[in-house]
């Protein structure tokens, strides 16, 4: 009877520190484990773990996924949180770790809305790539919101002038996994040098530097341009972008890949560029969760749409927020919510967008 006590004691001791290293997870999205920030009305707290969030219920608060405190997300999302708690709808800001934390963060439930990039949304939806066999059908579109350039940079006095003249070259491609490696892929694939480039696996303040050092010889960039990491080298390493022209958008195209818009970087971007060059962007979205009612997503765009001149003060970025670019490069299909604004400021939402 005693040792069977003294079991029955431990087993419960195990089972309890057990359910606290398994639950109580809340919004945690960083890896260190660290809460992730919030922001409400303009304050910014810690976030804690509540039963809403890891039950995955819409409490009646709007959560934002966001991204790192360093980046566009994050303030971003957080006026735009202000801005709704403003006009009647309770909201909050997290710091996540950006687009594909924010595009799963929806199909647990844990958010009701998120940032994040629309190629990575497309691959969300569609369950492929990061995402493969792991399809978040509930993620619905409101708006594109600004361009994030892709850019093949090279040294200014390299003999590289374009996307073919890479091969045999080294070229950093991003880092395993991530929306740049597969956008170089997809691009060089186009261009049909995929296959014969030495691939390398950096992130993009890595491969920055990597080129500064004559390590490489290109590297694969998506981000607002200018980039601060390419800026930085380039006040003594020189470079410039290689143009993708308009026959490698159309193949992206016809390949199905309709997140991709066009963009033309002017020549006074980086120390060393010459001439504006055309480049391809994906786009910066907001997007929701399909569970939420029409009536409150109508309400989040309209509210969006009504507040541009706060939003374009958040960041040299968004001032790209428009309502006219608001479908361009539109990868999911949109909620119900905000069809109904767009149609309502006669805009025609073409068919493949209607869920």
């Amino acid at each position: 009877m005693k040792w069977t006590a003294v079991g029955l004691i431990v087993v419960l001791v195990f089972a309890a520190v057990a359910a606290g290293c398994i639950g109580g997870g809340g919004e945690k999205t960083s890896t260190s484990g660290a809460p992730p920030t919030t922001t409400s009305g303009g304050q910014t707290t810690k976030s804690t773990s509540s039963s809403s969030s890891s039950t995955g219920t819409y409490s009646g608060t709007i959560t934002i996924y966001t991204g790192g405190t360093s980046g566009v997300y994050f303030p971003l999302g957080s006026k735009y949180a202000e801005i709704l708690n403003k006009n009647g709808v309770s909201a909050k800001a997290v710091t996540s770790g950006a687009s594909v934390t924010n595009a799963k963060a929806i199909g647990e439930g844990k958010a009701q809305a998120v940032i994040l990039q629309n190629d990575v949304a497309y691959y969300a939806y569609k369950g492929i790539y990061m995402f493969d066999g792991k399809a978040v059908k509930k993620l619905r579109g409101v708006a594109a919101l600004y361009p994030e350039t892709v850019q093949f940079v090279v040294r200014a006095n390299s003999d590289i002038k374009s996307l073919q003249d890479l091969k045999g070259k080294r070229v950093a491609i991003g880092a395993p996994g991530s929306g740049t490696a597969v956008a170089a892929e997809q691009i060089l694939k186009a261009a049909g040098v995929w296959d014969s480039i030495d691939k390398i696996n950096q992130k993009f303040s890595e491969a920055a530097q990597s080129l500064k050092l004559g390590q490489i010889d290109a590297a694969v960039i998506v981000s607002g341009a200018p980039t601060p990491a390419v800026n930085q080298i380039a006040v003594q390493t020189p470079v410039r972008v290689l143009p993708i022209p308009d026959d490698i958008l159309a193949k992206l195209k016809d390949q199905g890949y309709i997140f991709y818009v066009r963009q033309v970087l002017p020549k006074d971007t980086y120390n060393g560029m010459k001439e504006d060059t055309p480049t391809v962007a994906v786009k910066a979205m907001l997007a929701v969760s399909a569970d939420l009612p029409d009536d409150l997503v109508y309400k989040m765009t309209k509210i969006l749409f009504d507040n541009l001149d706060e939003l374009h003060k958040v960041h040299a970025k968004t001032k790209y927020i428009s309502l006219d670019t608001a479908l361009d490069g539109m990868s999911i299909p949109l909620h119900p919510g905000a069809i109904k604004y767009y149609e309502e400021k006669g805009i025609t939402v073409p068919d493949n967008l209607k869920p």
